[in-house]
């Protein structure tokens, strides 16, 4: 009898206390804008948004990218869980609505007149079976960034084909840089190379079917894919053991004046020294083949909505406020992010940003990225498969073989 009574209490006093929480003007944040600049924007917006509602206290917690991924999952079904979390458009937001741990927003997108304000593009990525339930935050540009004042010293040539940028390894290697600076520790920079050089290959068509289960991991079209990433290893583009190094680590190399060239999102440039941001542009990733549609990633960043929210009340308000016009102007200010809405006047825009824009504007396709436009558990495979390869190119027939029978059993399991 004690045993059932203490039980009880136990009940009830988690429920009381989820309660009061949800009564109390709380809300719970949690974020993996863990690099200094997007933190100390984070932050900012938070602080406005309590000055805005000064009834509503948040509770703001930050993560580290790579370790939010790993918990996000534990987070979501947590007792409460937090109310508001940052996450990704896309298929990497359907996961959750599917597993019922996101909230149907619509109202919110109604009542605020998004549907008018957001491009359709914005719209397709933050809804599911038509309901919505993501606020998009911010999209990015991928390209090759260079340092321009290298490429001067050496006399290079901003590469538009395969054949120049290979050239341009040779060049670099040989005057004693690191061409190409990449860190695979986290795997997922090299999901970028394999996205530009199938779409470079085989088309972004080819390249999203693929990620989509209809094409094979085995066929020539992909072989050719690595053959090309072989080329690039063989010419000594890339930086010696990768994987010894997160994406930040790697891109001090080019901070530092010893590496030419990176390929990552335009966020690289919130770990660049003020000092150093003069000496940094970026290119188009080379055409391989001029009778190939043109594709580029260009992820798109937001928040949702816990469905199981404590503080919905506050957690709803806090999200009209994330979508508002004036948070999407900050992004675009202060960290050089290209915004979705609509209604922003461009004229905001930098030149960097301007020639970002463009970059994409003159795409004939916009992915996600590699693990954002794939099914989760596939997509680790395929990052391990990369990194295997870059350091194994050897192994591809087994390496290809894997990652098919993987391919397979996912979609199977969906069916």
């Amino acid at each position: 009898m004690r045993r059932i009574v203490s039980t009880t209490l136990t009940t009830l006093l988690v429920a009381l206390l989820a309660w009061g929480a949800a009564q109390s003007g709380m809300l719970r944040y949690n974020s993996y804008m863990s690099d200094p600049a997007p933190r100390e924007l984070d932050e900012k917006i938070v602080e406005l948004f309590m000055e805005r509602y000064p009834d509503v206290r948040v509770e703001h917690s930050t993560v580290s990218h790579e370790d939010f991924k790993q918990a996000l999952r534990t987070y979501l079904v947590a007792s409460p869980p937090p109310d508001v979390l940052t996450w990704f458009a896309g298929e990497r937001m359907r996961f959750f609505t599917r597993a019922g741990l996101i909230a149907d927003i619509t109202d919110v997108w109604e009542e605020n007149d998004w549907t008018y304000v957001y491009s359709p593009g914005a719209q397709a990525m933050s809804s599911d079976e038509g309901a919505f339930y993501f606020i998009p935050q911010s999209y990015y540009w991928w390209a090759v960034y260079y340092r321009t004042d290298i490429y001067d010293e050496l006399g290079l040539e901003v590469p538009e084909t395969w054949d120049t940028f290979l050239d341009n390894c040779r060049a670099l290697d040989d005057a004693g840089y690191i061409p190409v600076s990449i860190g695979t520790r986290f795997r997922w920079p090299a999901g970028g190379w394999f996205d530009y050089l199938n779409m470079r290959v085989n088309g972004p068509e080819f390249h999203i079917r693929l990620l989509d289960g209809l094409e094979s991991y085995e066929s020539e079209e992909v072989r050719n894919t690595f053959a090309h990433w072989e080329q690039a290893i063989d010419a000594g583009c890339f930086i010696d053991n990768p994987s010894a190094y997160n994406w930040q680590e790697a891109a001090d190399f080019m901070s530092q004046r010893e590496a030419g060239m990176y390929l990552m999102g335009q966020f690289i440039m919130d770990v660049v020294p003020e000092d150093q941001q003069q000496h940094f542009d970026f290119f188009r990733f080379p055409i391989i083949d001029p009778d190939v549609p043109i594709g580029e990633d260009a992820p798109t960043d937001g928040w949702f909505l816990s469905a199981n929210a404590a503080n919905m009340e506050n957690a709803t308000l806090f999200a009209e406020f994330l979508g508002s016009r004036e948070v999407a102007e900050m992004w675009a200010r202060e960290l050089g992010r290209l915004v979705l809405r609509t209604d922003i006047d461009t004229d905001i825009y930098t030149a960097e940003q301007r020639k970002g824009a463009a970059l994409l504007e003159s795409a004939d396709y916009i992915a996600q990225f590699y693990d954002r436009d794939t099914p989760e558990e596939l997509a680790d495979r395929g990052m391990d498969a990369f990194v295997e390869f870059m350091a194994n190119p050897g192994a591809l027939d087994r390496i290809l073989a894997d990652l098919q029978r993987e391919a397979e059993r996912v979609f199977a399991a969906l069916e």
